[in-house]
C-alpha cells in the first residue's frame, strides 16, 4: 500500500471576476465548452448544481466518449467548489477536486487541487488535462469565461 496519495496543483489567472468563473464552472451550457483537454472536440453536460447535486461530463475524443461523473460536496460562491471526480482516468475510483476563486482585482486566479489520483500515470494525465482546461476556460475554444461574464 502507498502511503502517500498523489495529488496535483494548477493554478491560472484569468481576467475576469471570481463570482462570473465560479458561474462558468456550474453551467451545463459553459462547461461543455471549455470542460475538455486537448484534442477533445466537444462535451455533453449534464448538472444539478447544489451541494449533493450530481454532474455528469462526456467528454467526446479522437478514441471515442470518455465519461466522468461526481457530486458536488461543497458550493461556496464565489470562493470554492468541491466536488468528487470519477472517470476511467482514475480507475474509476472516487477522487476529490477542490477549485478556489482567488480575487485578484479585476482578475481571478483559479486554484485546482486534484486528491486521491491512483498513480503516477493518472496523475500525470490530470496534471495535462487540468492544464489545457483551464486555458481554454482563459479564452480559448469560444471564450467560454468570457461567455460566463456577459452573462
Amino acid at each position: 500500500m502507498i502511503d502517500t496519495v498523489p495529488a496535483i496543483t494548477i493554478r491560472r489567472e484569468i481576467a475576469v471576476p471570481a463570482a462570473d468563473l465560479f458561474d462558468a464552472w456550474l453551467d451545463p451550457e459553459l462547461v461543455a465548452e471549455w470542460m475538455r483537454p486537448g484534442s477533445f472536440a466537444k462535451s455533453v453536460v449534464r448538472i444539478d448544481a447544489r451541494e449533493g447535486g450530481k454532474f455528469e461530463i462526456r467528454m467526446q475524443g479522437p478514441t471515442g466518449e470518455v465519461p466522468h461523473r461526481g457530486v458536488y460536496r461543497k458550493i461556496d460562491r464565489p470562493n470554492r467548489l468541491v466536488f468528487t471526480w470519477i472517470s476511467p482516468h482514475t480507475q474509476d475510483r472516487e477522487t476529490l477536486v477542490t477549485v478556489d476563486f482567488l480575487a485578484k482585482g479585476k482578475a481571478t486566479e483559479i486554484v485546482v487541487r486534484h486528491e486521491g489520483l491512483p498513480d503516477e500515470k493518472a496523475t500525470n494525465a490530470h496534471t495535462g488535462g487540468w492544464t489545457t482546461i483551464l486555458e481554454r476556460l482563459s479564452g480559448g475554444a469560444g471564450n467560454a469565461a468570457h461567455c460566463g461574464a456577459a452573462g
